[in-house]
């Protein structure tokens, strides 16, 4: 679909004036159509400044469906789209006003068909999470009860709902892959996720959940200064002996254990704490009627170390590296703002490409090299994968090789920085290609700097988020989750660019094809619970393997 630069997930917070400071320029967005035919040349607005395009061959600009049997571009792509699934193979519940949430039920006409059939298991399991939700969730009288207890500063004995409460923490990207996995740790806990929405994602997401809301009331006394020495994280209770992994602490009484008990999953120095996936543990946890969880992490691959949960993930999940594939797609639907952008987009300048390349550019911030090295690099990928077509270096246009119409590949570039673009732009620009190819460059923003405080920001970041994931061919950015969340909710494995060497700055090999659409767990837990020697995961767990972009990270295949 087009080489995309995205905005990444791992950025650092800047001062809470940043929106009021952010350029007024969403980026440059450029359709090069390198045909003979007479150009117009035509001015309409997106965002907040002037989009300028050449068409040829229209007497105005064509917002092209890939649905709509009309404006297809081929009958292959017909094909290869197939029929609109709105329930995605029965993940998604019909009992929702579709207007409240235009993504939900639409999302699905531009993604490519699933490579993962949805197991029956997996679809009784969300319903009947979504019946115990109704059941606990605000409003209703048992989280009323449930709140009273909390607040009374100890344990329920017998809790009749229990909960797991996701606190945010890192960019959209982490933020995603986090929620996830927390959801999923949700539904083999028996517990009920609630989110805590900070201004920044009011409304960014749609509610997933039919006949009732995930978000956490604002009356929630509980969402700040947590971290990993919070007195109320499960590893200094441990410390303390408040609880104990083989079920003592509180005297056996669960209402002697404080009220809540806080998770802490933050991934520091690539490693997740001790005591956080050990089936102990979890059997301690689990006594808690309330939990607090804070991470940046796609934990989801830790809960297939723990045996006591492995068979319950192999009924729902029979294909191990369809876990954030089916979940996202299912949990995570862009808000009617976002989804806006999306679509405009999709429609106006990408749907009538025969082919859609997305390239996604984020270099990591701890390795600072240079957007011309950088570039280098995409190209390279490129070009030894037979991503993008060679140019001739003549400026005069080239006939297609069959004799008929040209074939029109669209790159969409996603990127903080405009630089990629530009280059990517400026080649296929002046030169023809050796295969008489149509190139066109889109990108739809570039921020400068990351801005997750800032609700704007993060609809923009959702909205390329999405665009990636429309994607036929996806190359994406290695160590970054936004580049992570676009290929798996795309299903595609993609050819991830490499961190460069850190003597020279450049990386050898350019890009490889990741082993799975799965994203990495940067920071792995131990395997063997206290144990002095941590063992392999890989060497003794068969769908696991080594990410390509972080050495010592997991990812499921």
């Amino acid at each position: 679909m087009g080489s995309v630069r995205a905005i990444p997930g791992e950025r650092d917070l800047p001062p809470p004036d940043a929106e009021k400071r952010r350029p007024s320029r969403l980026g440059t967005v450029t359709v090069v159509l390198l045909l003979a035919s007479p150009l117009l040349l035509l001015f309409f607005p997106f965002g907040d400044r002037a989009v300028v395009s050449i068409a040829a061959d229209y007497p105005a600009w064509q917002r092209f469906k890939v649905q709509s049997s009309g404006n297809v571009p081929s009958s292959s792509r017909r094909a290869e789209r197939g029929a609109h699934d709105r329930l995605l193979g029965g993940l998604l519940s019909p009992d929702f006003d579709a207007a409240t949430c235009l993504s939900r039920y639409q999302a699905s006409k531009r993604w490519r068909p699933s490579p993962f059939p949805v197991s029956p298991y997996l679809i009784q399991k969300l319903r009947q999470y979504e019946a115990n939700h109704r059941r606990c969730g605000p409003g209703t009288a048992n989280y009323r009860a449930a709140m009273a207890q909390l607040m009374s500063g100890r344990n329920a004995d017998r809790a009749e709902c229990k909960y797991v409460v996701w606190l945010p923490l890192q960019g959209l990207g982490n933020r995603m892959l986090s929620v996830v996995s927390t959801f999923l740790y949700a539904l083999l806990a028996g517990r009920v996720l609630l989110v805590h929405e900070p201004p920044e994602m009011a409304g960014l997401f749609c509610e997933p959940f039919p006949g009732t809301s995930w978000v956490l009331p604002p009356d929630f006394p509980y969402t700040d200064g947590f971290s990993a020495d919070a007195k109320e994280s499960y590893v200094n209770m441990l410390e303390n002996s408040i609880v104990r992994s083989d079920g003592g602490g509180g005297g056996g009484d669960d209402g002697a254990l404080p009220a809540y008990v806080y998770f802490h999953l933050e991934q520091i120095s690539l490693r997740l704490q001790n005591h956080t996936f050990c089936e102990e543990d979890h059997r301690a946890l689990g006594r808690f009627g309330w939990m607090v969880l804070r991470s940046d992490s796609y934990f989801a691959v830790a809960l297939f170390l723990m045996p006591a949960y492995r068979g319950e993930l192999g009924r729902m999940f029979p294909a191990k590296a369809s876990v954030f594939h089916h979940l996202g797609r299912y949990l995570l639907h862009p808000g009617n703002r976002a989804w806006g952008i999306v679509e405009r987009f999709y429609d106006g300048y990408l749907a009538s490409a025969d082919e859609r390349l997305g390239i996604q550019v984020r270099p990591a911030p701890f390795l600072p090299i240079t957007p011309e090295v950088m570039y280098e690099q995409i190209a390279r990928c490129g070009r030894e994968h037979g991503l993008l077509p060679q140019v001739t270096g003549d400026p005069g246009a080239r006939p297609p090789a069959s004799g008929g119409a040209a074939k029109v590949k669209a790159v969409l570039v996603v990127s903080l920085k405009p630089e990629y673009y530009d280059k990517l732009h400026g080649v296929y620009y002046t030169n023809a290609t050796a295969t008489g190819e149509v190139v066109t460059v889109f990108q739809p923003s570039h921020d400068q700097d990351q801005h997750t405080e800032a609700l704007a920001h993060n609809e923009r970041a959702l909205a390329e988020i999405f665009l990636l994931s429309y994607s036929d061919t996806l190359v994406t950015t290695g160590f970054s989750t936004f580049g992570y969340a676009a290929h798996a909710l795309a299903g595609l494995r993609p050819w991830l660019l490499l961190p460069p060497d850190r003597n020279t700055m450049r990386a050898e090999v350019a890009c490889v094809r990741s082993a799975s659409v799965e994203p990495c767990l940067h920071s792995p837990p131990s395997l063997v619970c206290r144990a002095e020697q941590d063992l392999d995961p890989v060497a003794h767990v068969p769908f696991l393997r080594h990410c390509e972009d972080v050495y010592s990270g997991l990812k499921l295949i």
